[in-house]
């Protein structure tokens, strides 16, 4: 099998974003604009948050793709590019996570 990435997806969001076609879920969410896509987002966070509690592993996988899927369709509609998540993730990397999570601002 051929290595598919979260880029490869961020890329085909962004082009079926684009096609205007009427059967094409990625289109719907981005003509509904960010209020549902968020809320897919949040379901299908739920939904990954029970499979896995119930130990459902199939579940989980598939929730699980669910999941990336709409925090990318998200992030697109934001304007905020998959590497700009990433070279934060790379930042974190080098310190315990304890130690990054004190250093955020309090709000």
């Amino acid at each position: 099998m051929a290595e598919f990435s979260l880029s490869d997806l961020e890329t085909i969001i962004a082009h079926r974003a684009q096609s205007g076609d009427p059967d094409s879920w990625t289109a719907k969410l981005f003509a509904k604009g960010m209020d549902k896509a968020a809320q897919k987002l949040g379901e299908e966070a739920v939904e990954t948050v029970i499979a896995a509690v119930k130990g459902d592993k199939k579940a989980l996988v598939s929730e699980s793709a669910d999941l990336l899927y709409h925090w990318l369709v998200v992030l697109r509609i934001a304007g905020v590019p998959l590497d700009e998540v990433l070279k934060e993730l790379e930042g974190r990397s080098g310190r315990s996570g304890v130690a990054e999570k004190a250093s955020r601002p309090k709000g």
